[in-house]
């Protein structure tokens, strides 16, 4: 079945035995990344947890079956991740929901498929599937999303603080949750004793996510600056900054100027193209020069960087921002010499 945004939370914090199979897919990765936490939160810390990918399913596609049906040794419960899932396990999928027996729930990521692919289709036709498509929300859909989290933490949120929420957060539904957990854990909140959530409590404890300072830091890495860069990253990570944000921005940023760059090389003039994707006055001499700086390629490269480091940053046990500083000071140096 195809589900929306509060069907498939309350589905996955409450697991039941009908529902095999919860496909995310789309775009925004992190967003599906912390859905399928909720299920693993659901399933306890306990937990057993079997790590799957693509990759696997192809070269065997009844593993999943197996895994969905097995017994644990060491837990109580057990249940299924798999990560950048495509087309390439239709197979493993539809063996799963015609299997006789299951048990076991299983959670999949599916960041570049689309709503037409034939996984998502068996999805939503199937009785025992629950299909979400998971977009970047709009700035309406941010603030419901923050009052809805804040509610499963035990939360309310005073007038106008759902919405500070995703202001500061960027609307990113990983960023939001890790947030308004520490405010939760501040404010000793649980479903069970709630507690009021109120604007003295983001002045004192909240994210600040320096809006200037990202773009300071992401202009840095734009044009090469990679001796100013450290002390932009620097700024970013003593005001506790989360790496995800500036991320996202980065890669905004890069793909305005693929975008922009590509119109370039198809004969347009760069005044023309600057002036379509209203670049403010002051920065067109910086954005000239990048224009010129950047080939497709690189702009291509330091996309799949920026992303692979922010898939680093999501997962499990990872170094946090270290991980981002680095490959974005990559990315700066690379740019210098080319300079």
């Amino acid at each position: 079945m195809k589900a929306n945004a509060g069907q498939i939370r309350s589905a996955l914090a409450k697991p039941g035995a009908d529902i095999r199979l919860y496909l995310l897919h789309g775009p925004d990765e992190a967003g599906a990344s912390d859905l399928a936490r909720v299920l693993g939160k659901a399933m306890g810390t306990e937990a057993e947890r079997v790590d799957l990918d693509g990759a696997t399913l192809k070269s065997d596609p009844a593993r999943l079956v197996d895994e969905a049906a097995g017994m644990s040794l060491f837990a109580a419960a057990r249940y299924v991740r798999i990560a950048t899932v495509g087309e390439e396990s239709l197979e493993a999928f539809t063996a799963l929901l015609q299997a006789d027996r299951a048990g076991n729930p299983v959670v999949a990521i599916a960041p570049s498929v689309k709503t037409s692919a034939k996984i998502v289709k068996l999805a939503i036709d199937s009785p025992r599937a629950m299909a979400f498509a998971c977009y970047a929300p709009t700035a309406q859909d941010a603030e419901r999303l923050a009052a809805t989290i804040a509610g499963e933490h035990g939360l309310r949120p005073a007038s106008g603080v759902a919405r500070r929420l995703a202001e500061t957060t960027g609307g990113d539904r990983a960023v939001m949750a890790r947030e308004i957990e520490k405010l939760a854990l501040y404010l000793d909140a649980a479903p069970d004793r709630p507690h009021d959530l109120e604007h003295i409590t983001l002045d004192l404890i909240g994210a600040d996510l320096g809006d200037a300072e990202m773009t300071h830091a992401i202009d840095a890495i734009i044009e090469g600056r990679a001796a100013d860069l450290g002390n932009e990253l620097a700024m970013l990570d003593e005001a506790g900054t989360s790496p995800i944000p500036w991320l996202r921005q980065l890669v905004r940023r890069l793909m305005t100027l693929a975008e922009m760059r590509g119109e370039i090389d198809r004969g347009e003039s760069p005044d023309v193209v600057m002036k379509r994707h209203r670049v403010f006055y002051k920065e067109e001499a910086q954005t000239a020069r990048s224009l010129r700086r950047w080939s497709p390629v690189m702009i291509a490269a330091a996309i799949a960087r920026v992303r692979a480091a922010e898939r680093a940053v999501m997962a499990p046990g990872n170094a946090g921002s270290v991980l981002a500083e680095a490959a974005v000071t990559t990315i700066a140096q690379g740019i210098a010499r080319r300079n």
